[in-house]
Order: C-alpha cells, then structure tokens, then sequence
C-alpha cells in the first residue's frame, strides 16, 4: 500500500531542476499556470519539496526459516533470510545488512542474507542450532522482530548398526534376555548380496573361562555322572588335604596360581602307584607365553623318583606353548621300545585364556580333549621301560621333584599359570558325554525363538555358546534374527560383574567381494548382584537322655528335628504411593542346594576307644552324597537339596560304650553353599548324660522298712542280771523301737518323694526333646539324679539308713547309700 501511495505522488507532479539545488525537486502543476507566468513574469516561484522519514522498520517474509545440511561440510550458502522495508524513499526502503543475534554458534550472514558455516559441523556433537537473525536498512533502524533460524545437523551416512544399547543389564533369575531388542543395519542404499554377523560374549576373565558352578571337582563329577574313584589333586586345603595349604589361591574360586616358585607334594597313597593302562587326567588351565628366551619345561603333574636318581615316570608338562604327556613304562610290565611322549601344538596353551583339558589314556593310544574338542598328538615319541628299582615316587603338582643328580633335593621345571580342578582317575576312561557336561558353560548366548527366525537364515553356536554366527541373504530377516539374541545364565547365584560383548559383520554385494565395511558392536552385559540368602540351621539345642541309651546300638540320635531354612530379604513397596515411608523389608523362603555340612565335636575329639559319630550308608546313597568322619567330627558333602541334608542329619547317632564318667557332650553344624560363598549359622547341640542307679527291687525295700536288721532277735546268754534289767525296763525299749521306726520310715517316705520328684523332671524334660523312649521298671526302683541339677543345689543326698539301740548294734546297720554314686 505503500508502494502504491508513492506511485500515485510521481504520477500528479512532474520534477524540475532548480539552481543551486542538488536532487530533485517537486512541484504541483496547476490549470493555467503557464499562461499566468508568462502574463506575470515579475512574481515569484516558491518551491515545496517533501523530505521522506524512516518511519517503518523491516519486517521478514518468514517469520521462521528451517535447512537440514550434512555434518562435515562447508556450505557456501545454507539458506537465504529476507527482508523488506514499507518506507518509500530508497534510503530507508532498501536493507543494507543482516546480523546474527545468538552468539557463539558458527555460522556467518552476508549482506544479502545468505547463512554459511564457519566450521565443519557434528552430528555427534550437536544435532541441532537455533539462531536469531536481525535485518537493518540503510537508516541502520533494525527489524521490528528477529527471525529463527534452525539448522539441523545431519550424519553423514555411514554402514553400521543402528538403535542398540551399550549396557544391558541383567538380573540374575531372569532368564533369557534379549541382547538388541531394537538393532538394525544401515548400508547407505548400498544393494548388498549376503550378510554374515558373529556375536561374541567375551567371558574369559571369568573364573574357569565363564560363569561356572563353583562347587567341589568331586560334586561336579557326580552332577556330570563321572564314574567314581575320582582323585583330586588340587583340593580346597584342610586338615585331611594340607599339601595345597601353600599355594597361592584365587579369592572367589578354588584357583591356584603358580608364579614358577611354588610347587606342592602330593602325600603318598592318594594316588596308586600304578595307574593301569587306563586313566584320566582332567585339569582347567590357563597360561601365557613361557618366560625368558629359552624356554624351559613348565611342569604341571610329576612323579619322579624321591631320592638317589631322577627319572619320571609319568608327567604333564608344557615345553614352547606344546603340551607333552610322558609315561615311561616299568621293565616288569614290558620289555620292548614303546611310545612314551605325547606332543600337541595348539595355540590355546599359550592364549592366557581359561581352557578345559581331558587326557584319555588307553595305552598306547592317547588322546586329549580341549573344551570339548577331540585332538590327535602331533608327534609321538618312544622309549625304553625303565630299570625295576625300589626307589619310592613322589607326585608333585606345580612343579618336578628333582631327588637326585643334586646335591639337595629340590623342586624343578616350575609351571608359570593358573590351575584348576586337576583330578586323576585311575583304571577308567571318562566318557564325551561326561567331558561335555564339565566343561559346560553355565552362561552363554542363546536365540529366543529359533522357529521365528525365517526360512534363509542360517547360524551355528559354539560348544560353549559363547559365540554364535548367523548368515543371511535378506537384511530384514538378519535384522530380526539378531533381535532374538539373548543372554542367559542358569546359575541361581552368578558371579556379578561386567561380561564383554562384540558384533562383527562381513556384507558382500553383488559382483564383489566385499564392498562396505561395518564397524563392530562394542556392548556388555551387566549381571547384577544376585540377592544372597540366609541359611539358617533350626532344632532342639540341648536334652538329656539317660546313659543306657548312650550304651545301645542304635545310641542317641542327635538332631531328631533339625531344620534347614534359606531366606532373602524382600524390600516391600508402600501401598500409598503419595507416602514418604521407608519400604519395609519382609523374609522370603528361597529352595537351593547345599555342598556340605560339618558336624563338629566342641570340647575335644572324640575317643575311638569308647565314642563314635555313626550315619548309615545307606541314608548316604539313597541321597547321592558323600561323607568323611574322623575324632573331630562327620563332614557330610555333594550338591543336593535342603531337604536332602536334613534328612541326612536327622540320622546322625552318637555311641558312648562308657558313658559313667561323662556329663555332657557338644557339637555344632554348619552348612555352606557353592563351596564355602554362603554358609549358615553355628547351631550348636549339648547333649546330657542322665545317670541311673539300681537300689533295689520293690519287695527288697519293703523288707527294708518292714524288718529292718537291727529289730531281729540276738540270742546271747543271758545272765541273771541281765534278765532282772530287762524286766525292769521293757517300756522304754518299746517307746525307743516305736520311736525309730517312725523316724525310718519318715526318712524312707521322703526319698520316695524325692525320687518321684526327680522322675517328674525327667519325663518334662523328654517330652521337651521330644523323646520318649525311656522306660521305666517297675520290678525296681530307680533312683535317678540330673548331673546339672546336682552342681546347681551344691550337692545334696538322700540317705537311707536306720538308728541303732545300743552301741554293740553298730555292726548291724546296712551301710547308707546317697542317691548320687
């Protein structure tokens, strides 16, 4: 409108030149005007010239403006803002610059509008700017209001995977979880042929390789149906298996490091001297290159001869990242050259990484398995028998006892590495089935849904399945194949901690081999704490039982109603949401396995000449364990349920052939799962001894009170005067008897009540323990005395006895008899 009210202006006036001014000048033309200035040349001619004022502001044609550009460029021109001005004369109408407004961005603005990048932009950087621009015209009068200017950043296209996670978490007891719910792949438009994709769940810092049961080797074999005669060579140290106490030992699982000082003998008779010509030899081991320029032997098994000479007889080595078996049979079993090293060169042996190693030995023939894998040696030497001697062998682990050809003995050819589980079985070969089972992975990677994966999809799991390989023709169908990759861990009670991940991808398009290349997915797994339960170990803890019962078969059962009871601590969720309360915690009963409980003896080791712990073998198989007894007590091992050991130890008996001496005995239980990470309480039992006494039998005690020995006739002769005394003093003799007879039987009368009074105690305290298997005879009396309760009244004593009438009487009195011997 504005443009057009300056139109119309020029229209009604014609512009002339006037002296001494520069520019133009307007003047309005009138009806005759010229005929009046010719008539009136002497009148004066005024002139009007209006001066235009900056009177609007410029104002853009957008309000808002909007380019994408890809990160890594430098654009001359990312797009163009403009501006208009409604003022008339060219002075003001016209913009004469453009400014941004938000500082610290980098981008420039030209005269004309046009908005560059003054750097190569990032799309990881920042995805995204908002700028403010304002426009000036040439009276330097700014825009009324500033216009937004948004730039988005754009990636440039690069193949690879797309929407995953870095961190996944998982809580134990979860199952499967998938791994890349959301995962697909981006190739830029490139018109690719196949895909090959390989997953690999790194898991070798873990102890044993990846998250396995810690128990025993021995529960392993059994859980694994290993035949029995396993002989562990690396056990846990304790007082029975002392040779491993020096070692040095892994905190969290039963792994011993070898650091090429250390060696360990093996005490004689746990392993035969003879291994037969069949035998297995089972191990976890994990070793690096060997140290120094020339490498030396490193010894993991040896036995060689203890003193005088230096041969060995048989050993397990690793000689320049090979490992060599070597048996050396004896003249008296053969007399010809026969083979006796066994070399394999795998690259395992020196990967610094956990691997599981079975040797078959059915001589001659020798094979070894590696994680489950058959392989064949390389190379195989012979030799001669060696010389019949009487030198006795030592076995060592860690290390070979070098007994002769020294001026010391000394250990030699010192393994550097770690191992685990080393078990020799003598005279049986293990089975595929059984090597499998042991060296199975309890964690691993896993496909939730394999009939959903779509016909052209093809994959392979490792034995382990810690690396799984999928192949495809169509994209989509490897994208949702890869969706399905889970994570698993079947162990109620995982080894927390951070577990590696890695996709690598091979695409290949049409006509070439390969023709783009996809970066690796670097991922983990985060297994989160399992909750830890709370063993807990219920039941009687202190009875008595009479001495009798100590001398019997069958003896005294010590935990008749023992309970075993596992339980976590649940936090519970507030019912009012709006409620700032602490959650409270409430207990909840979990079922798991046990590996062992000892039953330990308190106060000295038991006697083998008058005292035992028994359990019947049979309780023992029926529930597949194990148990080991000795003078300190009975340790009971092998996986099995809660329930399983309760039953166990409800069947525990306590014998004492010569219990008169003894008052009390104490034991204490205590139970642990996963070889020694969660174990219970100490319940501690006490057990007392209540001794009997045979007085005599009811007619005996009648007789007693009736005709006691001092009221019998003695027949002397009489003497006249004895006779006169007699005849003068009859009723006082009478009174005295009647006398001494009240006093008798009152005596006799509270020892019945006392004796009533300590059998009453008795059966409370059995009906307490739940015990009633005493039974009393009623051909005699018993007088019974709690130990305990003699020590708290400080000793006292029923006596049965009688009064005498005269002096000479003495003789006749029966003896008193105190309640307590």
């Amino acid at each position: 409108m504005m443009g057009e009210a300056c139109q119309a202006e020029e229209m009604a006036s014609v512009p002339t030149a006037v002296p001494g001014y520069q520019g133009l000048r307007w003047r309005k033309r009138q009806p005759g005007a010229e005929s009046r200035l010719q008539s009136r040349k002497n009148r004066a001619v005024v002139h009007i010239q209006v001066k235009d004022v900056n009177e609007f502001a410029p104002t853009f044609k957008e309000p808002a403006y909007k380019a994408i550009v890809t990160e890594g460029k430098i654009y001359d021109s990312i797009l163009q803002v403009e501006a208009i001005d409604e003022d008339c004369s060219p002075q003001y109408s016209q913009i004469c610059n453009y400014e941004i407004v938000t500082t610290d961005v980098p981008f420039a603005i030209d005269r004309n509008g046009n908005i560059r990048n003054t750097e190569k932009l990032s799309y990881d950087k920042q995805r995204q700017y908002e700028i403010l621009v304002t426009a000036y015209d040439c009276g330097q009068k700014p825009a009324a209001q500033d216009t937004l200017v948004q730039v988005d950043v754009k990636p440039v296209c690069k193949p690879g995977w797309q929407d995953w996670t870095k961190r996944i978490e998982y809580q134990p007891g979860s199952g499967s979880v998938p791994l890349f719910p959301s995962i697909h792949l981006e190739t830029c438009d490139g018109a690719v042929s196949s895909l090959q994709v390989t997953a690999e769940l790194q898991t070798n810092y873990i102890g044993k390789g990846c998250d396995r049961e810690t128990y025993s080797e021995k529960s392993l074999q059994k859980l694994c149906g290993a035949s029995s005669g396993i002989i562990d060579l690396l056990p846990s140290p304790s007082a029975a298996t002392n040779w491993t106490a020096g070692l040095l030992v892994d905190s969290s699982e039963m792994i011993f490091k070898f650091d090429g000082r250390q060696g360990a003998k093996v005490p004689d008779g746990i392993v035969p001297k003879n291994l037969t010509d069949q035998f297995t030899i089972t191990m976890w081991m994990k070793h690096g290159p060997s140290p120094g320029l020339r490498a030396e032997k490193e010894t993991i098994l040896c036995n060689s001869d203890k003193t005088e000479m230096n041969r060995h007889h048989y050993a397990l080595y690793v000689h320049n990242c090979r490992l060599v078996f070597l048996l050396r049979k004896d003249f008296d079993q053969a007399d010809t050259f026969r083979p006796a090293e066994f070399h394999w060169k795998l690259d395992q042996i020196c990967d610094k990484e956990w691997h599981y190693y079975v040797i078959n030995v059915e001589f001659p023939v020798v094979t070894l398995y590696m994680d489950g894998a058959t392989y064949e040696p390389y190379l195989v030497t012979n030799d001669w028998p060696i010389h019949p001697s009487h030198i006795a062998m030592q076995l060592t682990v860690g290390a070979c006892w070098q007994g002769g050809e020294v001026t010391k003995p000394r250990f030699a050819q010192f393994f550097h590495g770690s191992l685990a589980s080393l078990t020799i079985r003598p005279g049986k070969m293990e089975s595929q089935k059984v090597i499998s089972c042991l060296q199975a992975c309890k964690e691993g990677l896993d496909i939730n849904s394999l009939e959903s994966l779509g016909q052209g999809i093809k994959y392979h799991f490792n034995p382990s399945q810690s690396i799984l390989v999928m192949e495809g023709d169509d994209i989509g169908n490897v994208n949702r194949a890869l969706q399905k990759v889970s994570y698993i861990n079947s162990r109620q009670f995982p080894t927390a901690g951070v577990r590696r991940l890695r996709v690598s991808s091979k695409v290949q398009c049409f006509g070439e081999d390969v023709c783009i290349s996809i970066p690796d997915v670097d991922a983990y797994v985060m297994v989160l704490q399992a909750i830890e339960p709370q063993i807990t170990l219920r039941g009687t803890d202190r009875f008595w039982r009479p001495a009798s019962q100590f001398e019997s078969a069958r003896g005294v059962i010590l935990f008749p109603d023992i309970k075993i009871v596992s339980t976590f601590t649940k936090a519970e969720a507030p019912g009012d949401m709006k409620t700032t309360a602490p959650k409270s915690a409430v207990l909840e009963e979990m079922l798991h396995n046990l590996d062992f409980c000892d039953i330990l003896v308190l106060g000295g080791d038991l006697d083998p000449r008058q005292e035992c712990l028994e359990l019947s073998h049979s309780e023992l198989h029926q529930r597949h364990l194990d148990a080991t007894n000795s003078t300190a007590g009975y340790s009971i091992y092998g996986v099995g349920s809660m329930s399983r050991y309760e039953q166990v130890l409800r069947h525990i008996r306590y014998r004492n052939w010569h219990p008169t001496s003894l008052e009390a005995r104490r034991f204490r239980i205590k139970c642990s799962e996963l070889n020694g990470r969660y174990t219970s309480n100490e319940f501690n039992l006490e057990v007392s001894v209540l001794h009997e006494v045979r007085v005599s039998d009811k007619e005996h005690v009648n007789h007693l009170i009736v005709q006691p020995p001092f009221l019998q006739s003695v027949h002397h002769p009489e003497s006249r005067s004895s006779i006169q005394r007699s005849s003068v003093v009859p009723s006082i003799a009478t009174v005295v008897i009647i006398i001494s007879v009240c006093m008798l039987v009152f005596v006799v009368a509270m020892g019945v009540y006392r004796v009533r009074i300590a059998h009453q105690h008795f059966i409370q305290e059995s009906e307490a323990a739940k015990e009633a298997e005493m039974d009393w005879d009623d051909s005699a009396l018993t007088i019974t005395v709690n130990p305990m309760e003699v020590k708290r009244t400080s000793g006292w004593e029923l006596w049965v006895g009688c009064f005498c009438l005269h002096p000479d009487q003495l003789s006749l009195c029966p003896k008193p008899v105190p309640l307590s011997s």
